[in-house]
């Protein structure tokens, strides 16, 4: 009998890793979703679904007040074996002292966004050996934390709502040495997600200058090379029936459908897995921001403006390190 290497139970573990978590979001909701719908339609026992119901209702707040992050999720064995998939590495361009309070931005959103949660959502690439005393928190839409039980593997992981309750709360509430993890350009920035892209959604993105403003925060340019490697894209005829309904989409919910893919389980197929492409994380120097209860948008525009060129400088120092050309330069839409 031809038993595995130990190469490939590396390889399988590392592809079932990256595989659950993009799976487990979509289980989980309609798991969760179709059996409470079966216990109230075809059963007597829908008083669990309402006890269900009255407990989500009890703990709505919850992922607008700092979350419930479990250390031992965090440190789950199994991320290790996502982070190594790619690989995934962070590298930090100076120290950031605890005493104080941060929004790191992070672009590009990429279509899954694995480096972020890789790096922020776990502490298996070194996230607290390169920023020791720092509280990452990760911020996503407050759509993951409507379904119970998903809710609570989000919140496991330090993921709270991107909402401005709950960055307020986090920049007031919590002490220092916080740092609140944004991806600014959302899922409408899937749409350039794709091999040697470089276009940023930012242009009109500048809620999160506002938040710095109000709380005296610096703000933190992030850069993840290779995030948009990490799958290709089939790019529907420009004016074409499918391609006015992606525009529509993006529209009507600020969310564009892309018909993205990657490779299979086997070697040279296709599939929904990223490929195996290194992704390396740049954090750049924060930015100082001064505390304006109220800033005009004139000031917003201003730190804006600032925060772009940072971007830019932090995105042109590392640019050649990773095969990108000296005269690329970032788009920003």
């Amino acid at each position: 009998m031809l038993l595995p290497s130990k190469k490939d139970l590396k390889t399988a573990l590392e592809v079932f890793a990256v595989f659950q978590w993009a799976l487990s979001v979509f289980v989980i909701a309609t798991t969760v979703i179709l059996v409470n719908l079966y216990l109230v339609v075809f059963t007597s026992y829908w008083p669990v679904t309402v006890l269900i119901l009255t407990w989500l209702a009890f703990d709505w707040k919850t992922p607008e007040r700092g979350g419930r992050r479990f250390t031992c999720v965090r440190q789950w064995c199994l991320w290790r074996h996502y982070c190594n998939y790619f690989p995934l590495k962070l590298l930090k361009t100076q120290d950031i002292s605890p005493s104080h309070n941060y929004i790191l931005v992070c672009h590009p959103h990429g279509v899954l966004s694995h480096s972020w949660f890789g790096h922020f959502s776990t502490e298996t690439s070194g996230f607290s050996k390169v920023f020791p005393g720092i509280t990452p928190y990760m911020l996503t839409l407050g759509a993951f934390f409507w379904v119970p039980f998903l809710r609570e593997y989000v919140m496991a992981t330090g993921t709270c709502s991107v909402s401005q309750s709950s960055m307020d709360f986090l920049l007031t509430h919590k002490g220092t040495g916080n740092m609140l993890v944004v991806v600014v350009g959302g899922l409408a920035e899937c749409r350039y997600s794709l091999p040697g892209s470089y276009t940023l959604v930012l242009k009109n993105r500048s809620g999160f200058v506002r938040m710095a403003l109000r709380h005296g925060v610096a703000l933190i340019p992030v850069y993840a090379f290779g995030e948009t490697d990490l799958y290709d894209q089939h790019i529907f005829t420009p004016g074409g029936f499918v391609n006015r309904f992606q525009k529509w989409f993006q529209r009507m919910v600020h969310i564009y459908p892309c018909a993205f893919y990657g490779r299979g389980f086997i070697k040279n197929s296709w599939g929904l897995l990223p490929y195996a492409h290194p992704v390396t994380t740049i954090v750049g120097e924060p930015l100082p921001v001064p505390k304006i209860e109220n800033p005009s948008q004139e000031t917003v525009a201003k730190y804006h403006a600032l925060y772009i060129d940072a971007l830019r400088k932090l995105f042109d120092q590392h640019k050649t390190k990773f095969g990108i050309s000296e005269t690329q330069e970032l788009v920003i839409v």
